[in-house]
């Protein structure tokens, strides 16, 4: 059974008897099981699409923040061979919340940057729930002026709650940091391509995700800051973020509505953790057809990409 969100009650309620039915039936009882099954699941698909047909913002930052959630390192081990990661930004040390290297996608060279949160007590803890310290950014710009160097495009994985607040960060120039990651990619001269495939927060995300183009998965979220820091500050109270969540326009939907994202990733019924399968399949056709796009092109990609973000915000 999966790990189940507090809206989604009446459906653990569904699944739950339906798994209770195959363990009588695994454990040979007599009675027929079979249709009341069949009759069980189609009322728990009804009741998941409904569900998901009605999403808050609020709701889609929980399906967004889902623990078993595809992370980073799943995109990179479905999407991508021949990952070489680079580790270190040749000043501090390592940073294990943001992932990068080079490898191949779908046969073509690429650079790779991630933020990795973790699926467990032990790999979060590493990773530091996918929240980069300065040295994260800075390994990121090296990866980037590498990229540049020998006319790689670069694929971002976006995911995190923002950058690390603590005190060790700030005092070695976490702001700088990423701020120096921002302008690297826009000043990047090969093609580029972000996608959030879950929560993009802050300036932690925009770091590495300044892209010729911008995707998000149907049920991820984008914003400046997270709804509990927005009711933080706007309310002092920070159990208003459901509200925050709903003003912000957060939402995949909201954001291609607003055009600061170009396109929206489908994802399975109940979330990307119900179908791994089929949102890595969606993800990789989406990335490859762009990059066949950037192939076709001529354009100056850089100059695009200051097109692209100048623009944001004329026609509103």
């Amino acid at each position: 059974m999966y790990n189940y969100l507090d809206f989604e009650k009446p459906v653990q309620d569904l699944e739950g008897q339906i798994l209770e039915l195959r363990r009588l039936a695994e454990n040979g009882q007599s009675v027929d099981v079979g249709d009341e099954i069949d009759r069980l699941e189609k009322r728990s698909q009804d009741a998941l699409r409904d569900l998901y047909k009605t999403l808050t913002p609020w709701q889609k930052a929980q399906v967004a923040r889902h623990a078993d959630r595809p992370h980073c390192l799943d995109y990179v081990k479905a999407l991508f061979s021949d990952f070489t990661a680079l580790a270190g930004d040749r000043a501090f040390g390592e940073d294990h919340a943001i992932v990068g290297g080079f490898a191949r996608f779908r046969g073509q060279p690429v650079a790779l940057i991630g933020q990795e949160k973790g699926s467990d007590t032990q790999t979060r803890l590493k990773h530091n729930f996918g929240m980069a310290k300065p040295e994260g950014y800075r390994k990121a710009v090296r990866i980037m002026e590498l990229a540049d160097r020998f006319g790689l495009p670069v694929i971002s994985l976006v995911d995190t709650a923002g950058a690390y607040p603590g005190i060790g960060a700030e005092e070695r120039g976490q702001a700088e940091a990423i701020a120096r990651s921002t302008s690297a990619c826009l000043a990047l001269r090969v093609p580029s391509i972000a996608v959030v495939i879950g929560e993009g927060g802050s300036g932690g995300a925009i770091a590495i995700a300044c892209a010729n183009r911008v995707y998000m998965l149907e049920h991820a979220i984008y914003s400046v800051i997270s709804p509990e820091g927005a009711a933080s500050i706007l309310w002092r109270d920070s159990t208003r973020a459901k509200d925050a969540a709903t003003s912000m326009k957060i939402t995949a939907q909201d954001l291609l509505e607003l055009k600061i994202i170009d396109g929206i990733i489908p994802e399975p019924l109940g979330g990307a953790h119900r179908g791994v399968d089929a949102v890595m399949k969606a993800a990789g056709d989406q990335i490859a057809r762009t990059l066949a796009e950037f192939a076709a092109s001529s354009a100056d990609f850089r100059e695009q990409r200051r097109d692209k973000y100048l623009a944001i915000g004329r026609h509103l």
